[in-house]
C-alpha cells in the first residue's frame, strides 16, 4: 500500500527522490520506467490514460510502498483520494531551469518521434501515445514549444496540487534542500551521506538514447 505519493512534473528531481525513498525504506518505489520496460502495465496505463477508464488504484500499486514520476504528477488527486493516509511530496525547482531541463530532453526525444512515428501498435507507438496523452497533449495542450505557456501550467500545476490537497499535507520539495526537510516531514532520522543526485540532463539523454528502442520516457 502507498505510503507516499509524489505529485512533482518530471525533471523537478522525481529520480533522486526514488533514489532517497528506497534509501530511507520506503521502497520499492514506483516509476514511470516501470512502465516502460513492463508489458502488463503498458496495458494497463493505457486504458487509465488513454481510454479513461478508473481503475483499482490499489491493483496498480500492489508490491509498491511510493510512487514518483510519470502518471503520478498527473493523477496524484486520484491516487491520493485512493490512499488518504499518504503523504504527499511536490517536488519543485526554478522554472527557467525545468524548463530547459525538460525541453533539452524529453521534448527533443518527443519531438523526433513525432517526425518519425514509430509502427502503430508497436510498444514505442503505445508509450508515446500514453505520454503525449498525459503530458504534451494533455497537460501542456499541445504547446510546450511556448515557453511562457509551459512555464505557466508548471507553476499552475504545482499550485492546483497545495491546493486540492491542502498546504498541511505536501511537502513543496527542492530536491537541493537535502535530507532534512524530507526526513522531517516522513518523521524518520536523518541518513548519513549526501542526498542521492540522480539523473541529471547528460544522464537523462543517455538513458533516453538506451530507450530508443521502447519509446519515450518521462522521467525526472
Amino acid at each position: 500500500m502507498l505510503k507516499l505519493i509524489n505529485a512533482g512534473l518530471g525533471r523537478t528531481g522525481t529520480t533522486s527522490l526514488q533514489v532517497a525513498l528506497d534509501q530511507l525504506g520506503l521502497g520499492p518505489c514506483f516509476h514511470m520506467f516501470d512502465i516502460v520496460g513492463d508489458e502488463g502495465r503498458l496495458a494497463q496505463w493505457e486504458k487509465i490514460v488513454c481510454d479513461g477508464e478508473s481503475p483499482d488504484w490499489e491493483a496498480v500499486f500492489d508490491g509498491y510502498t511510493s510512487a514518483v514520476d510519470g502518471p503520478c504528477a498527473v493523477f496524484y488527486e486520484q491516487i491520493s483520494e485512493a490512499f488518504p493516509e499518504a503523504k504527499v511530496i511536490l517536488t519543485v525547482r526554478d522554472a527557467e531551469g525545468w524548463y530547459r531541463s525538460t525541453y533539452d530532453t524529453l521534448y527533443q526525444f518527443a519531438l523526433r518521434t513525432a517526425e518519425h512515428p514509430p509502427e502503430p501498435g508497436s510498444r514505442q507507438d503505445r508509450l508515446f501515445r500514453i505520454v503525449s496523452t498525459m503530458v504534451w497533449d494533455g497537460l501542456f495542450e499541445g504547446r510546450f514549444g511556448d515557453k511562457d505557456h509551459a512555464i505557466e501550467a508548471y507553476h499552475r500545476h504545482n499550485a492546483e496540487v497545495v491546493r486540492a490537497l491542502g498546504a498541511d499535507k505536501v511537502l513543496v520539495f527542492d530536491v537541493k534542500q537535502g535530507w532534512e526537510p524530507l526526513c522531517a516531514f516522513l518523521g524518520v532520522e536523518v541518513p548519513e551521506g549526501e542526498f542521492p543526485r540522480a539523473n541529471d540532463s547528460d544522464s537523462m539523454r543517455r538513458r533516453i538514447a538506451e530507450a530508443a528502442g521502447a519509446g519515450p520516457v518521462p522521467a525526472g
